[in-house]
């Protein structure tokens, strides 16, 4: 079925029968369902665009299926075609006035535009693909990064037709790295290319995808072993292994060879600062993490500030556990080192840290229901990140489950050194990306009635922001288990504020990645690799940084104020309700809670 078919005759069916709940009912007397089918067609022709998006929700079914088989066009003329439907989608939503329709419908009109216009900036003001990506390949973005996760992971096989559609895409992806290539050629003519030490990791990510033999690389590997655990009969090793050889590793040997031309002509500044427009770009990444209008300065100051108030907090507590000496950073770091809270650096103290990990959402779990109405129950496994792209990787991440319930969310976290995860500290990580964080709430959306266009959206500070604030839930709920986990909780709080002094300081104040290192190690006690792969995120993702604490402030700002407003008829449970109606920016999400508070008063 091709696209016109597609949104023609069947996407608003098509949706329905795929969505695991209800769309939130149109209200009699208004446009609801109007819009509401208007949604539906934005969603469709997003699916049809993009089809690892279509696995990742698991809609690459039924009159999908054929999806399953290919992975997106990348090229210009489609990135054109692309924003022609966003902004054709904008002024189909614009056409809808917010009184013709009800209070639910014109919050989720509301979201959805403010949404849509952001993306819309990146290409029309900058010519790029993203303001917080900014450069087509690096050592968390590319292809080559994200494609060989992506089919291990969300490309599920259960059937002879997944495992062939797994070839597909695996044919695929050559031409998708040598479209990246193509792009990052063309970014660099006008200047935009990652720092030289990004590009160090880079390279080294690239030569461990290109260094096994073909039958041996992780590509083959994973479709061998799920087809032989769902006994599907084939050769897939050959057929895979030639796919690699003849294809895949030609694709990456071109892109490895403009990779290295660009690194040996590599600037050696860490900051957007230092390309053309970055100062314009940073702007807008940092407006776009945010949902804020906050200048990099402001921003800058108010994490000084809060590092300043968190790092008191922490000298207190460490005080009154014998540990006077030194600045706060500096205990921290002793208290990192210290034998009782390492795990073993070997396959069974990464078990036994896993363990931990799980131990740890299986007791909060048992505390939620005394803050929240029916806690969402949905599966979370945890994983190790995969050992070929640990070293640019994030330290610690979470992917959402499919809508379908194919594919169970996972909490990832880096285990490249077990010595960046002293015990005190993890509890703290477990309450952000499991429960009650970015599990819970993001399950919560996803299971809750609405348009499917608002379980797929994304706001950063929003998101972040709540998995913040549940470590700081965690607490209220008795989670932490004495004084030192305490201090890996507010040592969590005072990285995430001293993130938003050294993102600023890179992109706007001209600091290098040894300056920002030294900062985050003298400030938080993290280990001096951990912070640096902290700071070489930063640097090739402008903004992202600066939205956790950002929307921590403003979530705990939304309580403080739901509670000064409906006195005491304030109930912590129906406060926490308002994860269900979905991620959206900061400003919407304050003004929201402050109506449902005067409503409760």
């Amino acid at each position: 079925m091709d696209r016109r078919q597609f949104l023609g005759s069947s996407s608003a069916a098509t949706l329905a029968a795929l969505l695991p709940a209800a769309a939130r009912a149109a209200v009699a007397g208004t446009r609801d369902a109007e819009i509401n089918a208007v949604y539906n067609q934005i969603v469709a022709a997003r699916i049809q665009r993009s089809p690892e998006f279509a696995t990742s929700l698991g809609f690459d079914k039924g009159p999908n299926a054929a999806l399953k088989h290919k992975l997106s066009d990348t090229s210009p003329a489609a990135k054109a075609r692309n924003l022609a439907d966003t902004k054709a989608a904008i002024a189909k939503i614009e056409a809808f006035a917010p009184d013709s329709l009800s209070e639910g419908a014109r919050l989720d009109r509301e979201v959805v535009l403010y949404s849509l216009r952001g993306a819309t900036v990146p290409q029309d003001r900058f010519q790029i693909d993203s303001v917080g990506r900014p450069f087509p390949i690096f050592q968390q973005g590319g292809a080559y990064f994200s494609t060989p996760d992506f089919l291990n992971t969300s490309h599920t096989i259960v059937t002879q037709d997944d495992a062939e559609a797994y070839l597909d895409r695996l044919d695929a992806f050559a031409g998708t790295l040598d479209q990246d290539t193509a792009d990052q050629k063309e970014a660099a003519g006008r200047g935009l290319v990652a720092p030289g030490f990004c590009l160090e990791l880079t390279l080294a990510q690239m030569a461990k995808l290109r260094a096994p033999a073909p039958a041996a690389n992780t590509l083959t590997e994973s479709i061998v072993r799920r087809t032989r655990d769902k006994g599907i009969p084939g050769d897939w090793e050959g057929r895979a292994a030639t796919i690699v050889a003849q294809k895949v590793y030609p694709a990456l040997d071109r892109q490895i060879a403009l990779i290295r031309d660009l690194h040996a002509k590599g600037r050696t500044s860490a900051g957007l600062w230092d390309v053309p427009r970055g100062q314009e770009i940073y702007a807008a990444a940092l407006a776009q993490a945010t949902t804020t209008d906050f200048t990099p300065d402001q921003v800058h100051r108010m994490g000084l500030a809060q590092v300043a108030e968190i790092s008191a907090s922490l000298d207190t507590l460490l005080n009154q556990q014998g540990m006077g000496s030194g600045s706060v950073g500096e205990r921290l770091t002793a208290l990192n080192a210290r034998p009782d809270q390492l795990y073993a650096d070997t396959p069974a103290g990464r078990a036994a840290l896993l363990a931990s990990l799980n131990q740890g959402v299986n007791e909060v779990a048992a505390l939620l229901p005394k803050a929240f109405l029916n806690p969402n129950k949905a599966p979370l496994e945890i994983r190790a990140v995969p050992v070929e792209i640990q070293d640019g990787a994030s330290n610690g991440y979470y992917s959402r489950a499919a809508l379908d319930g194919s594919r169970p969310a996972i909490y990832w976290i880096n285990l490249k050194s077990v010595a960046d995860w002293p015990k005190y500290s993890l509890p703290a990580l477990t309450f952000h990306e499991g429960l009650p964080g970015h599990h819970l709430q993001i399950s919560t959306a996803q299971a809750a009635e609405g348009p499917l266009i608002r379980k797929m959206g994304f706001f950063g500070a929003y998101t972040e922001g709540w998995a913040l604030y549940a470590e700081q839930l965690a607490d209220e709920l008795g989670a932490y288990h004495g004084p030192l986990e305490r201090a890996g909780y507010l040592q969590s709080f005072l990285f995430r504020a001293a993130r938003l002094v050294v993102d600023t300081g890179i992109h706007t104040q001209k600091w290098s990645r040894e300056k920002a290192t030294d900062y985050l190690v003298a400030t938080t006690g993290f280990p001096r690799a951990r912070s640096q792969r902290e700071v070489e995120r930063y640097c090739t993702q402008p903004g992202q940084a600066c939205s956790y604490k950002l929307g921590h402030i403003a979530w705990t700002r939304a309580r403080a104020n739901a509670q000064k407003i409906a006195g005491p008829k304030f109930d912590l449970k129906q406060f926490h309700e308002v994860i269900r109606l979905g991620a959206m920016p900061l400003t919407m999400f304050e003004r929201l809670v402050e109506e449902r508070a005067r409503a409760m008063a």
